[in-house]
């Protein structure tokens, strides 16, 4: 990932978080909560904490709350693609065509005079408008899921369903940390179940870049060559990060991460399944 689009997501992230409007109020949100009530914390966050925390509280007693954070989760994601669907066909594109982006890297590495940078840019424009492909579709996304999950922090944080209700007789307003002292071993898992899924997520657009690269070059009887990958470690080094905030707060927050995770990676594949089919 290069230092500028770095630059730029962490600035998007730092604005998203501003914008989100994350409250301090350690009020629980019932659902006697009026959305004037909600407004004292600031308006953003009565519009996505308040009405998220409120789906949690209507559900639970319906539902139980482990399929209240499931359907909250799973419905909220769907929101999210019908706004950033394009956006993420161009992010699972962008994995599919490394290949071609490394020639072009290659074919200019070590000239750095100006006019081989800008016949090198053009060529990767070009490379992007033969895929159909915006290199920034990724910040879209990120832009709107962010918010939503800070969001979702705090309805889960907030929420008086997630503080009073059990699943399998066990509080997923505990942490993963205080579940292990408590022995509350559903806890745990759901933990350890949120972070492969992080994984998992994170690496299965790589794979299927992979495996339609093996298809391709025997489609034309050659051998397969596999794209060097850019430095993951920065991706690496988010999911620890992920983890070790996520196992000092609630449970049920790391639900919700692991419920968006699955979803992502159904989103994944089936996004990969409709753009080989019209290939």
């Amino acid at each position: 990932m290069s230092k500028k689009r770095l630059t730029l997501i962490l600035s998007v992230l730092a604005l998203a978080l501003v914008l989100t409007g994350c409250s301090s109020s350690t009020e629980l949100i019932t659902l006697d909560t009026t959305f004037t009530d909600a407004m004292n914390d600031g308006f953003l966050s009565a519009l996505i904490t308040y009405p998220l925390a409120q789906a949690i509280n209507f559900l639970t007693p319906r539902t139980g709350i482990f399929l209240a954070i499931a359907i909250v989760t799973i419905v909220l994601n769907a929101i999210v693609l019908a706004f950033t669907f394009k956006s993420n066909v161009a992010m699972q594109r962008m994995q599919e065509i490394q290949p071609e982006m490394q020639k072009i890297q290659a074919k200019y590495e070590g000239r750095t005079d100006d006019a081989s940078q800008q016949r090198m840019a053009m060529e990767m424009q070009q490379l992007y408008a033969k895929y159909n492909i915006n290199p920034l579709a990724s910040i879209a996304t990120t832009f709107i899921q962010f918010p939503l999950l800070i969001g979702m922090y705090n309805a889960v944080r907030r929420s008086e369903a997630v503080a009073n209700a059990t699943f399998m007789g066990v509080s997923l307003s505990q942490s993963p940390r205080e579940a292990i002292t408590n022995q509350a071993w559903v806890c745990v898992v759901i933990f350890v179940l949120m972070v492969c899924s992080q994984f998992i997520s994170i690496k299965i657009p790589q794979w299927l870049a992979e495996k339609h690269g093996r298809e391709e070059a025997e489609k034309h009887h050659k051998t397969y060559k596999k794209p060097e990958q850019p430095n993951q470690s920065m991706t690496y080094a988010m999911l620890a990060m992920v983890a070790f905030a996520m196992f000092s707060i609630p449970t049920a927050l790391s639900l919700y991460y692991c419920i968006s995770s699955l979803v992502n990676i159904a989103k994944t594949l089936v996004i990969d399944q409709m753009t080989h089919k019209e290939a």
